[in-house]
């Protein structure tokens, strides 16, 4: 486990036991992400992104006159190793647990979560979610100590058809292809509720193993076969990555509609077969301007690389995270979870791509998405290729979001 070096914070017990005040608890961030194996790159991302975060939090002061403490943990990649972890954050007095990168592990946090909240009143956690992006999440299993800040298969899926049918780049038929666990199972649903307003027909859809498939090549057959003008897909890591190489090795000459094509890896190893296809994310820096050039040069000063695929949503996450920590007085010198769960639900916050805030209903983050398209003309290259992503549309996060599902009925402290 990995401890950030936290400087000037070991005089503080000294002075207090000189003048007899007891001494303040500081507020305790625990990353639990996938940080060594086959998956780590995700992880190592959100890990990045929410160093970078707390960094500027203590830059401003930390909270209550110490820095946030910032603690690591690796899951492994799964539910059991996630469930060790958090006993271990438990023990170590974290409050606040950051992670993102699968939904599988997700939906563990957020019941181990409740389940320790219900036990352990008085020394809550609250969940702060980067990245898990399965719509229970926000449904059946919704809860007040559970917080989304990235998208979701519906909003993310209604505004790549929305902006790929206005590029005219989506056809009338269309391949679902997605992983089998309930990520890539939302995003079929959403696929499909998204075919009427986008004009097309699902001719084929299909669910595969996550992270299991070394060779896509009988799945481009099938693509290849049933004559679609488009595919859609939730995949993600390896899943994409292998998808693209075979789509290139097979020159499958099919347009790509993603919501991950933009993580790292994905244009260099797609080459030219990139050009063309679409992903639908949470910050483009050509769209966010200035501003978003600002963040961008920031970030790299650093962190030693541009902002990229799920990092800036942790970013902007974790801002929300700070405003609401500013906002909650300590409490017999600790924070209070609940004080603090309750402040993060009316956060709202300016980013390069326009205003987030949180949706007190279900504890789903109302933010922009912007949709882009692989050219040789984006603003900002790539992998350490020639192409990049330009913007093609952007929503506001009024016009992004889907409605609270009907299936959340948040039940609060008190």
């Amino acid at each position: 486990m990995h401890h950030r070096k936290n400087f000037g914070i070991a005089i503080v017990p000294a002075l207090c036991l000189m003048t007899g005040i007891a001494a303040a608890a500081p507020v305790k961030v625990g990353v639990l992400e996938t940080l060594s194996g086959p998956q780590a790159s995700s992880g190592q991302s959100y890990r990045t992104a929410v160093r970078y975060a707390v960094d500027q939090i203590n830059a401003a002061g930390g909270w209550n006159g110490q820095p946030v403490q910032l603690l690591e943990y690796d899951n492994q990649g799964g539910p059991a190793g996630a469930a060790d972890k958090l006993k271990a954050a438990a023990a170590d007095g974290v409050q606040i647990i950051v992670q993102g990168a699968s939904s599988a592990v997700g939906g563990q946090i957020t019941e181990d979560i409740r389940k320790h909240n219900l036990r352990n009143p008085g020394r809550e956690m609250v969940y702060i979610n980067v990245g898990a992006e399965a719509l229970e999440l926000t449904g059946e299993k919704c809860s007040f100590h559970h917080f989304r800040f990235s998208g979701n298969a519906q909003v993310r899926t209604k505004a790549l058809v929305t902006a790929m049918k206005q590029a005219n780049a989506l056809g009338t038929k269309v391949y679902s292809i997605n992983q089998n666990y309930s990520w890539g199972q939302d995003m079929e649903k959403a696929i499909e509720d998204n075919a009427a307003a986008g004009g097309y027909q699902v001719v084929e859809k299909t669910l595969h193993d996550v992270n299991k498939v070394q060779d896509f090549a009988p799945y481009v057959t099938k693509i290849s076969a049933s004559k679609a003008d488009a595919v859609l897909t939730g995949n993600w890591s390896n899943d994409l990555l292998l998808l693209m190489k075979a789509s290139k090795a097979a020159g499958l000459k099919v347009r790509f509609g993603t919501v991950f094509l933009d993580q790292p890896g994905n244009l260099a190893n797609a080459g030219d077969l990139a050009l063309g296809h679409f992903v639908a994310h949470t910050f483009n820096a050509e769209a966010g301007a200035a501003d978003g050039e600002r963040f961008v040069a920031d970030y790299q000063a650093k962190t030693g690389h541009a902002p990229v695929f799920i990092e800036p949503q942790t970013v902007y996450g974790m801002a929300m995270v700070a405003d609401a920590l500013k906002r909650t007085k300590p409490e017999a010198g600790s924070l209070n979870v609940n004080s603090f769960a309750k402040a993060l639900e009316t956060s709202r916050i300016a980013t390069p791509m326009g205003e987030m805030s949180m949706r007190a209903a279900d504890h789903q983050v109302l933010l922009p998405i912007v949709v882009s398209t692989v050219t040789r003309d984006a603003k900002l290259k790539v992998d350490g290729t020639d192409m990049g992503f330009k913007p093609v549309k952007r929503f506001t996060a009024e016009e992004a979001a889907a409605p609270v599902q009907a299936s959340c009925s948040m039940k609060r402290p008190g």
